[in-house]
């Protein structure tokens, strides 16, 4: 636990509104219904507090959610409700099957090793586990292969001792809906589907697969970053929401003669005389080095470039379209947010807005502005 002295010198203040977040899952739960919709919080809420994120989404009526990893699903699991699906999408390593089961979560079965401990962690248990079982419909990524499934059929004795809750594989493409490569998963999905447990409830879409035509939805959609202000869809217009506003502090402000450079390397060199800002952020603080010379800050609507190489800790931002004096030292400057959105971020980045939202860094203030949202009665 961080102390408050550490929030209030922070050199950066990192706003999650939790009533977009819940605004977001609304939305997809209202375009895919009858499926349920789940949440993925996997990487802290993709960096933005799983704990927080998922409280406010258990609110709004989502009873299923997913992590990558069983220390997320162990930390995670008791501020749930009760009657609340946590599933484990990278299974179980060798050895973790009881404290799994003793804890009440559901693993992601994605081999037969995996698929045939939990089925002895059933016996030794005395009762039948659930779990999810991940078929590879043609990603090639997790999940049982055609062959893997069809020795899983067979073995009577895994389904006695295994509830299979849901049967579910990933959509490689589903950023791009004409993607052929989606229908061909889609009709291999649900081959295997069929295959391995007839009746079991199927589940194939995330983000993106959530826009995608009713037959992709099945029982239950898997969004994550369609959450968090990021659009699933290559083309944009989802329509969703925006859930994350990055400010950071001034630490100085300097006047340059012409012919200086700024920053390492000294790769940007001013042609006159030039006002400088630095920030008290870089890259240590998951703000992509490559940004120097491309990104800006935002300071009351003006757009400030930046100049020079992004250091570990520091940015150099040109302020000399601004008036002498009118920002001074800890102002905060707009780095995400309604001038400079997550998506342009990623583009200039030349990355996926994932990996912007989980590398910012935990140095920031967290605000959360809390979700409206009461009274969700589950799914």
């Amino acid at each position: 636990m961080r102390s408050d002295a550490f929030d209030a010198y922070a050199g950066a203040r990192l706003t999650i509104d939790l009533d977009a977040i819940v605004a977001n899952y609304l939305a997809i739960a209202a375009r895919v219904a009858p499926a349920r919709t789940a949440a993925v919080v996997k990487a802290d809420a993709y960096g933005l507090g799983a704990t927080k994120v998922a409280a406010a989404l258990a609110d709004a009526g989502c009873r299923d959610f997913f992590v990558a990893m069983l220390g997320e699903a162990l930390e995670l699991g008791p501020t749930l409700p009760a009657e609340a699906r946590l599933y484990v999408l990278n299974g179980l390593p060798p050895g973790a099957e009881q404290a799994c089961a003793q804890a009440g979560l559901r693993p992601v079965l994605n081999s037969l090793a995996q698929a045939r401990r939990w089925a002895q962690a059933a016996r030794a248990a005395g009762r039948r586990l659930p779990a999810a079982v991940q078929v590879d419909s043609g990603m090639s990524r997790l999940g049982l292969s055609a062959e893997d499934v069809e020795q899983l059929a067979a073995d009577r004795g895994f389904f006695a001792d295994v509830d299979v809750a849901l049967v579910m594989s990933h959509l490689a493409c589903a950023d791009t809906p004409d993607a052929p490569a989606n229908a061909r998963q889609l009709s291999t999905f649900n081959a295997l589907a069929e295959r391995l447990a007839p009746g079991a409830p199927r589940s194939l879409a995330n983000s993106g697969g959530s826009f995608a035509s009713a037959a992709f939805h099945g029982d239950l959609v898997r969004p994550g970053i369609a959450l968090y202000g990021g659009d699933p869809l290559a083309q944009g217009g989802s329509g969703l929401r925006d859930v994350v506003t990055l400010e950071v502090r001034v630490v100085q402000v300097r006047t340059v003669p012409a012919g200086a450079g700024v920053g390492y390397g000294l790769t940007y060199v001013a042609g006159e005389e030039r006002r400088i800002a630095t920030l008290g952020m870089g890259y240590a603080d998951g703000w992509p080095r490559r940004l120097g010379g491309k990104a800006a800050a935002y300071w009351r609507g003006v757009r400030l470039p930046m100049v020079g190489r992004i250091s570990m800790d520091s940015i150099g931002l040109d302020v000399t379209d601004l008036a002498d004096g009118e920002l001074a030292e800890g102002d905060l400057v707009e780095l995400i947010g309604p001038h400079q959105p997550l998506q342009a971020v990623a583009d200039m980045a030349e990355t996926i807005t994932y990996e912007i939202l989980t590398s910012l860094g935990r140095r920031f203030e967290r605000v959360y502005r809390p979700s409206t949202y009461r009274g969700g009665q589950g799914q």
